[in-house]
C-alpha cells in the first residue's frame, strides 16, 4: 500500500503543477477578448480567430484543470443523501462511483473521441468561419483533459482505499478549507461582534 500511496502522492502532485499552470489560460483569454474589443471598437478590425482562441482557451481551462478540481474536492456533489450515512459508507460510495461510472465513462468517451481527433489531424480540418482556426488541437483536449481525469481518479480511488484501511485521514476533507458549519458559525460571531459594537457605539451617543 506504501508504493500505491507514494504513487497518489505523485499524481496529486503532477495535478497541481497542471492546475497552476492552465490557471494562466485564464489570463491569456481575458488579455485576448479585451484586445480583440479594443481593435474592434477603437480600430475597427477584428477577425474570428480571436473569437475562436477564447473558446479554446475556456475548453483548455475546462478540460485540462479537471483533474486538479477533482483533487480539490471542487466538483458538484450530491450530499442530500450521502450526507445522512456515516463516513466510511461516504467513501465506499466514491469507490463505486469512481470504479462503476468514472471510469467506464472516461474510456467510453476517450474511445469515441479519439477516431474524431485523428480525422481532424489527418485532414487538418479548419473552422467553417471566416478566419477560423485549426481544429484538431481543441478535439484533443477532450481525452487529454479525460484521461488527466482518469489519472486523479485513480489517485483518489487510491487515497479512499488507504482511509477505509484506517492508512490516512479523510481524503475528501479539503485542505485548508473551512466547512459550511465554520463559515456559518463564523458568519454569525461576526455579526454578533459588530451588533454589539453598533451598540455600544449608540451608548456612548
Amino acid at each position: 500500500m506504501s508504493f500505491l500511496l507514494s504513487l497518489s502522492r505523485r499524481i496529486d502532485q503532477f495535478s497541481e503543477w497542471i492546475g497552476r499552470w492552465v490557471a494562466w489560460l485564464v489570463l491569456a483569454a481575458v488579455l485576448i477578448s479585451t484586445g480583440n474589443a479594443i481593435s474592434r471598437k477603437a480600430f475597427d478590425m477584428s477577425s474570428n480567430a480571436f473569437l475562436e482562441i477564447q473558446w479554446y482557451l475556456f475548453a483548455a481551462v475546462f478540460l485540462l484543470a479537471s483533474g486538479y478540481t477533482m483533487m480539490r474536492q471542487e466538483h458538484v456533489k450530491i450530499d442530500v443523501i450521502s450526507g445522512r450515512f456515516s463516513k466510511r459508507t461516504q467513501i465506499w460510495l466514491d469507490v463505486v462511483g469512481i470504479c462503476l461510472f468514472l471510469f467506464p465513462f472516461i474510456i467510453l468517451v476517450i474511445k469515441l473521441a479519439m477516431p474524431l481527433v485523428i480525422n481532424a489531424y489527418v485532414t487538418q480540418e479548419v473552422s467553417s468561419n471566416a478566419g477560423g482556426l485549426i481544429r484538431w488541437p481543441v478535439f484533443a483536449l477532450l481525452p487529454i483533459g479525460l484521461a488527466l481525469l482518469g489519472m486523479q481518479g485513480v489517485s483518489e480511488l487510491i487515497k479512499r482505499i488507504a482511509f477505509l484501511k484506517g492508512l490516512i485521514p479523510d481524503p475528501t476533507k479539503k485542505q485548508g478549507a473551512k466547512t459550511s458549519e465554520e463559515e456559518l458559525a463564523e458568519f454569525l460571531l461576526n455579526k454578533e461582534v459588530a451588533a454589539r459594537e453598533a451598540a455600544l457605539l449608540g451608548a456612548k451617543k
